[in-house]
């Protein structure tokens, strides 16, 4: 089912990086947006002032999420912490904003008789997976983040939601995605220390790491074209290939005209939950339809571009 189709339409998180760039495609297509974010991390200079706004928090009690479910086709639940690191510094986050607010649009997508529900997860659900590129059929390995297990229950929870018939859902288990309105991540931190300092550039983990980058208009259109199906649905997006992050440094600094001195850490792994390797099987993806148009390495240096023209988004930013 297209973009075009669509009528009333709401988006957790619509401020955010990802969220904002679907809401300009599904406004682009002609669908009434409307947007529900607490600008927690989401920011209002992302917001396109044709969508509907809400702001609210998806865990205040007092915020009746039914109501602003009503008459709506289709909700996409793009709202969460999505900071690896900051879960563990703060170990209730994963579960209250990508868990408990889960449950509180699902519950609400029930009441209002909502008929689709799209929701983005994580490649970051298969841990430290073996099969590579791996599978939507590959079974859980042990988890190794809080967010990537409060992501599998959320998956779980919704998929309950689709087998009892009360909706249709969509997962989409994304890699990181790159572009315009990018506020986290590597990319991020190092544009930002070589800007401040282009003589030099500490990195966490040793370097080896396999990324797997694709840009965020390839993900929003995924979002929409890949949606509309009876039951639970999974999707792996990302593409074929992955970068290390000594070949993204080399990217980064070539597009920033710098060479600095560049010191690794030691570990395979930049922090906790981070995995050393991450490359998604898309083939089912493909067969329905969707093929990233966007190669990695220009979506790295459409990142750089984007973040260079806006230095104002590398102060306040997360890693």
């Amino acid at each position: 089912m297209g973009v075009c189709s669509l009528t009333k339409v709401l988006v957790t998180g619509g401020a955010g990086f990802i969220g904002s760039n679907l809401v300009d495609l599904l406004i682009q297509g002609g669908n009434d947006v409307h947007v529900i974010d607490d600008l927690s991390t989401g920011l209002r200079e992302f917001l396109n002032p044709e969508a509907t706004f809400i702001e609210s928090d998806l865990l205040d009690d007092s915020f009746d999420v039914a109501k602003a479910c009503e008459g709506v086709t289709t909700v996409y639940h793009l709202a969460a912490n999505a900071d690896v690191k900051d879960g563990w510094l703060h170990p209730d986050k994963d579960l209250h904003q990508n868990v408990r607010a889960t449950l509180r649009v699902a519950e609400a997508c029930r009441l209002a008789g909502v008929a689709d529900l799209v929701f983005t997860s994580t490649g970051s659900v298969y841990g430290e997976a073996k099969i590579f590129p791996t599978p939507e059929t590959e079974p859980f390995p042990r988890q190794t983040s809080l967010y990537g297990a409060s992501k599998v229950a959320a998956e779980g929870f919704l998929e309950a939601y689709a087998e009892a018939g009360f909706f249709g859902v969509t997962i989409f288990r994304l890699v990181s995605s790159l572009g315009p309105r990018y506020t986290h991540g590597h990319v991020i931190d190092f544009v930002r220390q070589l800007t401040s300092h282009p003589d030099r550039l500490m990195v966490l983990g040793n370097g080896f790491q396999e990324k797997s980058y694709f840009h965020v208009s390839d993900c929003v259109r995924a979002l929409t074209s890949l949606r509309g199906q009876s039951g639970a649905n999974v999707f792996n997006i990302g593409r074929p290939d992955t970068t290390t992050v000594r070949e993204s440094i080399a990217v980064i600094t070539q597009a920033l005209g710098v060479s600095p001195d560049v010191q690794f850490g030691d570990a395979n792994q930049g922090w906790i939950g981070d995995n050393p390797r991450i490359l998604l099987d898309t083939a089912r993806a493909q067969a329905a339809g969707w093929v990233p148009q966007w190669g990695l390495r220009e979506a790295i240096e459409d990142t750089v571009r984007y973040l260079v023209d806006n230095p104002h988004l590398m102060a306040t930013a997360s890693a």
